[in-house]
Formats: structure tokens, sequence, C-alpha cells
């Protein structure tokens, strides 16, 4: 057998060291109900990823992987224990986060930043009430959902509606649209196991009608009080699970007298429970997060 050369010497070398003075940066990976995320300390002043860091961790072959990368930095307001802001994995930033925002709050609960069993939160969207059930779950006070056209936004709807009738792709379907502080597409199916998600998940987030795109639920409603969903997002395509969906699911369903005001969300990932008593007040929202590993981003 030939022996294989010896390398030169003024050849590189096959792992090249770390560059002197570059940053590494600590990460925790985290999930909430599959929808996973990359979590940055950013509380003593160091800056947001850029989008091409951004679509650096969030690479599932050559990255860590992530649908999402969530930053916890100073808070906002005087009554809230910290910070937190949402980028894609495409590098588009996102204003609300259901999923990422249980896991915010279970990172700050291990770091001791938060204490007690009741926390407030900011995040691009607003801030938010943080109840500690437990076990590894949270509930989060999401805000009050919006349907108003204007609000969504939606172009083109003159009145708000419980389902407004688009064409895509040659198809007339009946969309129940809201926000959540970021906005949400909803179309009513037979059988979500063989729902057009791949299709008119994207094509929805092209239409006209939603001028800053959309995320796209598609819903079967089982009972009054289960319902199982798919969510094609902004910035991602389609997640094991998605909280804001989940609450714009239910809360359009709930308008339309379709389901009761407590409802389980069953997405690919896991179970959510969604609540909202009465139009007056915020949809909340429970789940479980988990965390996987920590690491350290070498650039």
């Amino acid at each position: 057998m030939m022996e294989a050369p010896a390398p030169r010497a003024d050849a590189a070398p096959m792992n090249p060291p770390h560059e002197a003075g570059a940053r590494s940066l600590r990460f925790t990976k985290m999930h909430g109900a599959g929808n996973d995320f990359v979590v940055l300390d950013l509380r003593d002043g160091k800056p947001a990823p850029d989008a091409a860091l951004c679509r650096a961790l969030g690479d599932r072959h050559t990255g860590v992987g992530c649908d999402q990368i969530l930053t916890i930095e100073a808070p906002r307001s005087p009554h809230a224990i910290a910070r937190y802001r949402i980028f894609n994995a495409d590098g588009s930033q996102a204003q609300q986060c259901g999923n990422g925002a249980r896991c915010v709050a279970a990172w700050l609960v291990r770091d001791g930043a938060a204490q007690g069993a009741r926390f407030e939160l900011d995040s691009p969207a607003g801030t938010h009430v943080v109840d500690v059930l437990g076990e590894g779950r949270y509930r989060i006070a999401m805000g009050m959902p919006e349907f108003a056209p204007t609000r969504v936004p939606m172009a083109g709807q003159d009145a708000e509606a419980d389902a407004y009738a688009l064409q895509v792709d040659g198809d007339t379907l009946q969309v129940g649209a809201a926000s959540m502080g970021n906005p949400h597409a909803l179309i009513e199916v037979d059988d979500i196991a063989v729902a057009r998600v791949g299709m008119q998940g994207p094509a929805l987030q092209r239409h006209v009608a939603f001028p800053e795109s959309v995320n796209v639920g598609f819903a079967q409603v089982i009972d009054r009080r289960f319902i199982r969903l798919r969510v094609y997002e902004r910035g991602v395509g389609e997640t094991l699970a998605c909280g804001s969906g989940a609450c714009a699911a239910a809360a359009i369903l709930m308008r339309r007298g379709r389901v009761d005001r407590d409802v389980v969300v069953a997405l690919p990932g896991g179970e959510l429970q969604i609540a909202w008593p009465d139009d007056a007040g915020p949809i909340t929202m429970a789940g479980p997060a988990a965390f996987v590993f920590e690491g350290e981003w070498l650039p």
C-alpha cells in the first residue's frame, strides 16, 4: 500500500485555528412544542445578529439550525425584567412569537433573573405577563387579537369580515385574518393531513391582499374544544409549532362560533392551550418550553 504524502510545511491546516481577536458567541438551543430557537443573551449590550449571522446560525446543515433566533436584552418598560427580539432564519425580523416567549421566560427563570410565579416581558409587539405553571410550562398573555383589515394589515378590504374570498392559483379560498402583533391568515380544511400547505401557504404570502406578507394557518376543527393546525410562517416555511398562529386561529374560530373560548390547539410538534374568555381581554397561550443544549458559535 502506498503511503500518503506528508503535508507540505507551508500548506494550510485542514481545520484553521480560531481567528485571533474574533468574538465567539454563547448560545442556548431551545424549543417550544418543536418550534426551535437559538437564544442569545445580549443584556450586556452586545449587538444583535445581522441578517448574515442569522442565516448562518439558522442553517440546519452548516449552522446550529433553528426556526428563529431570539435575543434577550435589557427591558424597555419599567416593570418588565427583559426584552426579547425575534429574527427569522432567513434574517428577517418578526414582531411576535408565542413559543419563543415561553422559551425566553424559561431561560430567564433558569438564569435567576425571573423570580416568583409571575413576571413581565417586553417584545416587539408589546409587554406580556408570564405565569409560571410548573413542570416546564408557561402561560403568556399574548395581547388582543385585531381583526380590522387595516390592522392585519390587508389591502383591498374596506370592512371586517369573518372570511374574505381570495383568488389563489385559480381557486377561491375563504380566508380569515387577524393580527397578533404579526399578520395571520387562516384557512379551514376538512383534513389537515392533506391540506395544501406547501402550495397555498407561499401563494397567500405573495398575495396582493397581504402587503407585508402573512403567516398562513390551516385548521381542522375536531370538536368545540380541539383544533388541529399547521402553519406556514413568514421567513421560515412550515414549522412544527407557531404560538401566535395558534392564538390567531383560535380567535378567528371563536369569533365564528366554531369553537369554545378555551381550546386545545394541536400542532405537529405538540399541543397548546389557548384561552380567550371574552373580546375585552387578552388571549393567553399555555404550553411547554424545553432546553436542548448549550453551545459556542465560533466566527
